[in-house]
C-alpha cells in the first residue's frame, strides 16, 4: 500500500501555497486537495509532478510503499 511520507499540504503551505491559493490559481483541483487531506494516495502523476515542482523534490520524497 502507498502512503504519504510527509504532510503534503503542510509542506506546500511552507512553500507559500495555501489551499486557497492553489484553488484560486488552479494549481491543483479541489478533488485532488481533498484526496490529499484524506490521505488517499490516488492522485495523478500530473498532480505529483506539480507538487514535486513546487517543493523541488522527487516523488519518493512524498510517498512510500509499505507492506500490508
Amino acid at each position: 500500500m502507498l502512503r504519504y511520507k510527509v504532510n503534503i499540504l503542510e509542506e506546500l503551505k511552507k512553500a507559500g501555497y495555501s489551499s486557497y491559493r492553489m484553488r484560486q490559481e488552479k494549481v491543483l483541483a479541489e478533488s485532488t486537495l481533498q484526496r490529499i487531506r484524506e490521505g488517499s494516495p490516488t492522485i495523478t502523476l500530473e498532480s505529483i509532478g506539480v507538487i514535486c515542482n513546487i517543493l523541488r523534490c522527487q516523488p519518493g520524497d512524498l510517498v512510500e510503499w509499505v507492506d500490508d
